[in-house]
């Protein structure tokens, strides 16, 4: 099932997460809706709070940038092959010494990009969809998105890491998104709703 996604404003995209105790039929359909949320609106990452929860989950799916994956590594990896489950998930590790800069955006924050600069490699920690703790490195657009899924489930946005001039610049945007003046080729969810708390 396709879920509204939570626009900027929605009290729920400030909400800290809560990690999810134990795996459940209803944890696995909230999956599946978020992976379908985020296919249909044409993402590649989606965290809980988007689709107004506070349970400590995203997805990512950069299987439609397998070729580039591919020329960029020589192969593609697993987790270019489909959609991964990131439960609970915890960055161990993050290399401040190499940090890129890349235009990030949101579909909580649709047509608005920017460029935040953030580190090109790091180690998470997870669970997947099968409850099994898992361990990986990432890097380039892997680790990109981990970080800004991540970012969600503590109730950061990528606007938070633009210079303040560009906030500044910025403001008028997100102030008529926060009214609930806001168009997206996807559902959107009103975003003076706080959410489905968990």
């Amino acid at each position: 099932m396709i879920l509204p996604i939570y626009p900027y404003g929605s009290p729920v995209l400030r909400t800290e997460t809560m990690p999810i105790e134990a795996n459940s039929p209803e944890l696995q359909q909230l999956l599946d809706d978020m992976v379908e949320t985020m296919h249909g609106a044409s993402g590649i990452g989606l965290a809980a709070p988007q689709v107004g929860r506070t349970e400590r989950l995203f997805v990512v799916d950069l299987s439609a940038m397998a070729e580039d994956i591919q020329e960029e590594l020589g192969e593609i990896p697993d987790w270019a092959q489909g959609p991964i489950a990131f439960i609970n998930p915890d960055i161990v590790e993050a290399d401040e010494d190499d940090l890129c800069d890349y235009e990030e955006g949101c579909l909580s924050i649709p047509d608005i990009r920017e460029n935040v600069i953030r580190p090109d490699h790091i180690r998470v920690r997870f669970l997947d969809r099968s409850f099994e703790q898992q361990e990986i490195e990432a890097s380039g657009m892997l680790a990109r998105v981990v970080q800004h899924e991540f970012d969600h489930l503590n109730g950061v946005l990528f606007v938070d890491h633009i210079s303040p001039l560009r906030r500044r610049l910025l403001k008028r945007r997100l102030r008529e998104m926060a009214q609930g003046r806001v168009e997206a080729d996807y559902l959107l969810a009103d975003p003076k709703q706080a959410g489905q708390l968990a």
